[in-house]
C-alpha cells in the first residue's frame, strides 16, 4: 500500500478523495494499492497559490507538501468558471467573497454579480486541476484536468456537498449538485475525471508511484 499526501486542508475535499477512492475502486484497480491521507496528519500549512492558473496552483500545492511530508503527493485546485462573469470566479473561487469567506459568502457574492446580467446565460463549468509529484522535486509531474459542464442556479438548491455546489445545476440530471447523491456526483464531478485520467497514468507507469 503506497501512501498518497493530499495536499489540502479542506475538510470537503479531502471527503470527496476518500469517496471517490470508494465509488471507483471496482473500475480503477490501481487504487485498491494506494491510500490517500491527509496533509493535516503533518499539519502542513497551505502554500501561496501566485500561478494564473488551476494546473499551475495544484503543482505548487503537490510540491509543497512532498518536501514537508517526505511522501508522494496530489495537489488539487479547482473552481467554478461562469461565463456570463467572464471566467470569474476562477482560480479565486474559494476567496471570491474575500480571503476568509465562507461558502456561504462566496455564494451570496455570486448570486448578486449574475443578478447584474439578467439576460446573460448562465453556462458555467467546474475545472479541477491534479497534479502528482513523487518527490518535491519531481522533474516529471503528472497534470492532469477534468471538467464539469452545468449552469448557475438564481438560488441555493440542497444541502449536500460543498463550495458552489447548491448553485450549480448538472443539466443531464436536473439536480444541483447539492441536491444530488454522493455516488453519482463521485462518477461524473470534474474532480472525477481528473482523478480517473490521473489513476490511468500512473498504472501506466513502469515502476511503483512512490
Amino acid at each position: 500500500m503506497t501512501d498518497i499526501v493530499i495536499a489540502t486542508n479542506n475538510e470537503g475535499k479531502m471527503a470527496e478523495f476518500e469517496e471517490m477512492r470508494r465509488v471507483l475502486a471496482g473500475s480503477h484497480p490501481t487504487l485498491d494499492r494506494l491510500r490517500f491521507v491527509s496533509q493535516r496528519c503533518w499539519e502542513v500549512s497551505s502554500p501561496v497559490e501566485d500561478a494564473d492558473s488551476f494546473c499551475g496552483n495544484a503543482l505548487i500545492k503537490a510540491r509543497h507538501t512532498a518536501a514537508l511530508t517526505g511522501h508522494p503527493a496530489i495537489g488539487d485546485d479547482s473552481g467554478l468558471v461562469v461565463d456570463a462573469l467572464d471566467g470569474r470566479p476562477g482560480i479565486f473561487s474559494s476567496r471570491f467573497a474575500g480571503e476568509k469567506a465562507s461558502d456561504a459568502d462566496n455564494n451570496d457574492k455570486l448570486v448578486d454579480e449574475l443578478a447584474k446580467h439578467p439576460d446573460a446565460p448562465r453556462s458555467a463549468r467546474f475545472i479541477c486541476a491534479l497534479a502528482f509529484v513523487r518527490h518535491a522535486e519531481d522533474a516529471k509531474p503528472i497534470v492532469v484536468e477534468g471538467t464539469w459542464e452545468g449552469e448557475v442556479l438564481d438560488a441555493p438548491r440542497g444541502e449536500r456537498g460543498f463550495g458552489y455546489d447548491p448553485l450549480f445545476l448538472s443539466p443531464a440530471h436536473g439536480l444541483s449538485v447539492g441536491e444530488m447523491g454522493p455516488d453519482e456526483k463521485h462518477r461524473i464531478s470534474h474532480r472525477a475525471h481528473a482523478l480517473k485520467q490521473l489513476i490511468e497514468q500512473l498504472a501506466a507507469l513502469d515502476t511503483n508511484p512512490a
